[in-house]
């Protein structure tokens, strides 16, 4: 029968170089920890040290996915970029950190409404951080008026209220109590 050789099962030549690290404000060990944006590395003697550092660095280009020809950051002058972010995907400057230019990628360029509410601001396009798409005044917090339908610039006839929106294909008063529905225009030959 041969010997097995113990270098085989050594796990000091196995383990990361990170745990035979000290950590640089007390020198304690640092362990790995997760988070939920992930794995890091963070002091032994947490909470006492507040020591942390992530696993992975990451890139400032990594989450471009493609750079689009042809556009222009209004800001800057860069190319402009689809990049994937916390909340899906946008549009982006190039020369991020320097320009914060982003755009939503789902916007169309359609005039936007003023906010019937304050009557200051203007309901622009919003998602949530679960994804879904709602309109909401531009001057928030001073003025929270929110809708989960898109609005048009069209005055309700019924009872005067500032803009409709469009649910299921028609249009449709938002104001409470006022039943008003528009039908879509269908041209008959």
């Amino acid at each position: 029968m041969s010997k097995i050789d113990s270098s085989l099962f050594s796990t000091k030549e196995m383990a990361p170089e990170w745990e035979h690290t000290p950590c640089p404000q007390c020198g304690a060990a640092l362990e790995l920890r997760h988070g939920k944006h992930g794995a890091f590395l963070g002091c032994a003697t947490y909470p006492a040290c507040d020591y942390l550092r992530p696993l992975k660095v990451v890139e400032p280009d990594q989450d471009i996915e493609k750079v689009l020809e042809g556009s222009e950051c209004p800001l800057c002058q860069h190319p402009l970029a689809l990049k994937k972010g916390r909340f899906g995907l946008f549009i982006g400057c190039t020369h991020y950190p320097e320009c914060h230019h982003i755009a939503d990628i789902n916007d169309q360029g359609d005039a936007e409404p003023s906010c019937p509410l304050c009557k200051k601001g203007l309901l622009v396009a919003r998602t949530s951080r679960y994804g879904k798409r709602f309109y909401a005044c531009n001057h928030y917090p001073q003025c929270r008026f929110i809708s989960n339908d898109k609005p048009v610039a069209e005055t309700c006839p019924d009872c005067g209220f500032a803009i409709l929106v469009e649910r299921k294909g028609q249009l449709h008063c938002p104001k409470k109590g006022c039943g008003y529905r528009k039908l879509p225009f269908v041209e008959t030959l």
